[in-house]
């Protein structure tokens, strides 16, 4: 249901967000990079705006350093007609930073500064309540797993937002990096696994998780609970594939030239989740559906033409013409 007002529902994204430093050339190490490029990121921050983006009613939920980049993020986030009602600030660690290798075919890879960085360090007790109980849809990763007190407070957001009927939606958005061992990651990132009634994987993640070396349905389906509605696996340039309780299919990719992945997963879920809101009978329409995950790969598509996440993120009017011209 929409809010009684006229308004659309609101989607609440929970966790980090960050400044990634992206290379100005592609296909080279960080040390040999000439110079980078200053771009907000943060998979959850990016969800947002790209539901703000396409027209959807987003706020964020974490927290930042009571710094420069911090208030430049939150700056960025109501800039993008994001809700920052949610954001706490720590005055005594910094805002992470994320430098980005660019390999020449757009793909990256990741050294993190975080140590530790004030998303780390959000409470229980600092979490805006009211904001996480508005929430139709409450949609988060795993980063904010990785340690105390920012588990506990990850933990608690999830319970309130169910309690109040939120939809949960999870992408672990894997970043292994920044986890103490492969083993934690896996243990970590599916010790919440049968709360969330939607999920995304890429097919890197399914592998990761399962331990196997396809991606075919039964690798999925060995990931399916009984609470899910929908587990997506998002391929890349191959498109993606779906799984709901009562069918499966997958959905052709659109053709691009790649410049960045940044952000096309977030785009991608950003996408899902603004169609989705106030329409979930759109999970047991495959027809409907399939219009839907269209969408959200045009979407993706299109955040990789870009280099950074957030500036790449679509319109509406951007989905529309090249979904006219496919």
């Amino acid at each position: 249901m929409a809010a009684s007002n006229g308004e659309k529902s609101l989607i609440v994204s929970f966790g980090e967000m960050l400044i990634d430093f992206v290379p100005t050339v592609s296909g080279v190490s960080l040390a040999d990079a000439p110079g980078f490029i200053k771009a907000p990121g943060g998979a959850p921050a990016n969800v947002a705006i790209a539901i703000s983006r396409l027209g959807g009613r987003a706020a964020f939920v974490g927290k930042l350093g009571d710094d420069e980049f911090g208030h430049m993020l939150a700056g960025i986030l109501k800039q993008n007609g994001v809700s920052a009602e949610g954001i706490n600030f720590d005055s005594g660690a910094r805002t992470a930073l994320a430098f980005v290798t660019l390999r020449s075919d757009g793909e990256r890879e990741f050294m993190f500064y975080r140590n530790p960085s004030a998303d780390m360090l959000l409470r229980p007790d600092e979490l805006n309540l009211d904001v996480i109980r508005s929430a139709k849809v409450f949609h988060y990763g795993s980063i904010s797993l990785i340690v105390e007190p920012c588990r506990s407070a990850h933990l608690k957001a999830m319970e309130v937002a169910k309690e109040a009927g939120a939809l949960l939606s999870y992408d672990p958005n894997l970043r292994l990096p920044l986890w103490p061992s492969k083993e934690e990651a896996q243990k970590q990132i599916l010790s919440i696994w049968d709360k969330a009634e939607v999920i995304k994987v890429s097919d890197e993640e399914l592998m990761f998780l399962t331990g196997s070396d396809k991606v075919d349905d039964e690798t999925a389906l060995s990931l399916w609970h009984s609470n899910l509605k929908l587990l997506l696996v998002t391929l890349g340039e191959k498109g993606c594939r779906y799984y709901t309780k009562s069918f499966r299919g997958s959905v052709d990719p659109f053709h691009v030239d790649a410049v960045d992945t940044t952000g096309a997963g977030d785009s991608f879920v950003g996408a899902l989740l603004c169609k989705i809101v106030d329409d979930r009978a759109v999970l047991e329409d495959e027809a409907r559906l399939r219009e839907v995950l269209r969408f959200a790969n045009a979407c993706g598509a299109i955040t990789t033409t870009k280099k950074g996440a957030i500036p790449a993120l679509p319109t509406e009017s951007e989905v529309q013409s090249l979904l006219k011209g496919n």
